[in-house]
């Protein structure tokens, strides 16, 4: 199972981190600088970068976005590897600490204030209609009627006795008896054909 996390620093650190991997630890003269190291404080959020002696304030941050991780080994067919949600971004000791603890932006500059520009509001719910609806929702699974103007008509005092269903009375079809002696049979006629002709 592999593990993955976006680390975003300074550009004069990304310079030092970039040099230390391209050199062996071998060929470095002195292992002290080669060292990278990440600690957080007991909240999870807060921590410190070491490079070498120098120490940099870093913060765990959650992306407005999951971001897809792939890798490929012929150049050719891409395999997805991780969904990556947050971020470790290390900071200059003069910049201000981020706000919250969700970062604004995205990675890329299209994705710059995502939170904001691309994804639906939430809506403006006045919290007493809420629970009005819910109220008659409950209502209803107990089978309790309810009309337009919000007030109950199915019960007494309890309003959880149910008004037994009226059995309608259902029509029967014509049915024309069956002609006798080959004879078709003339359909029935009623009372109001007759006052007709």
């Amino acid at each position: 199972m592999e593990e993955q996390f976006i680390l975003r620093v300074p550009p004069s650190v990304a310079e030092r981190i970039e040099r230390l991997m391209n050199e062996s630890a071998a060929a470095s003269s002195n292992p002290d600088e080669a060292s990278l190291d990440l600690s957080f404080s007991e909240d999870g959020r807060n921590g410190t970068f070491m490079i070498g002696n120098e120490s940099f304030p870093a913060s765990l941050l959650d992306l407005p976005t999951v971001v897809e991780s792939y890798k490929t080994y012929d150049d050719s067919v891409l395999i997805k590897t991780a969904d990556v949600g947050q971020m470790i971004m290390v900071r200059e000791e003069n910049d201000p600490a981020p706000e919250g603890v969700e970062y604004k932006h995205g990675l890329t500059p299209p994705m710059r204030d995502a939170r904001r520009r691309r994804f639906r509001r939430e809506p403006d719910l006045n919290a007493e209609l809420v629970n009005q609806v819910e109220q008659h929702l409950i209502n209803i699974m107990h089978g309790v009627s309810v009309n337009q103007n919000a007030s109950v008509i199915g019960g007494e005092e309890g309003g959880d006795r149910k008004k037994p269903p009226v059995a309608r009375a259902t029509k029967q079809p014509d049915v024309q008896e069956p002609a006798v002696n080959g004879e078709e049979a003339e359909p029935e006629r009623s009372d109001t054909d007759e006052s007709e002709n």
